[in-house]
């Protein structure tokens, strides 16, 4: 999402970089510990994002345990299994939802104002995963404006419409001002 920027973005796995510990209680938390970690330990400007499904009818769960809200980190069938079945006898007009995404750019390590910037993607959660496009929730997750599930959209429509478009595209704005 940032190649034509004229910035060369690396991913973490090219500094060999264990994970983070996430512990923090809130999206924004856990993209700033990312950010740091990973500044800290290469000495360069650093990106991180945390994402996750908020669903009204579970007071905002799965939120920052979408990964592993069935227990396993990174399971998505079981997420989604697990995700149906705590909905159960939700009824459709009950079942709204929303995608966060929470970008954090950091110029070092000791950063005291990183770029935050948070993009929210309304919709529902289905009965039944449509859709073969995405991860995670995708399958699960009705998109209202377009009327169709997340995994039936193309990558190019999704990343135009989601969270974590929307931060993205925040982030690019406010880029040239903050890594001049």
């Amino acid at each position: 999402m940032m190649s034509n920027m004229g910035y060369e973005v690396l991913p973490q796995a090219h500094f060999n970089i264990p994970d983070a510990i996430e512990d923090g209680l809130s999206f924004v938390e856990n993209a700033i510990i990312k950010a740091r970690h990973a500044s800290k330990l290469t000495g360069l400007p650093a990106i991180a994002d945390d994402s996750g499904l908020e669903v009204d009818a579970l007071q905002g769960m799965p939120g920052i345990y979408s990964a592993r809200f069935a227990g396993e980190h990174g399971n998505d069938q079981a997420n989604n299994e697990k995700l149906l079945h705590e909905l159960t006898h939700i009824p459709e007009h009950q079942r709204t939802a929303r995608f966060q995404c929470l970008l954090v750019l950091m110029r070092s390590a000791n950063d005291p104002t990183p770029l935050i910037c948070q993009g929210t993607w309304e919709g529902q959660i289905l009965f039944e995963p449509r859709g073969d496009n995405g991860f995670g929730y995708d399958p699960l997750f009705y998109v209202t404006e377009r009327q169709c599930g997340s995994a039936e959209l193309s990558p190019a429509e999704k990343n135009a419409i989601s969270h974590r478009g929307k931060a993205m595209a925040l982030i690019k704005n406010q880029l040239p001002d903050f890594l001049p």
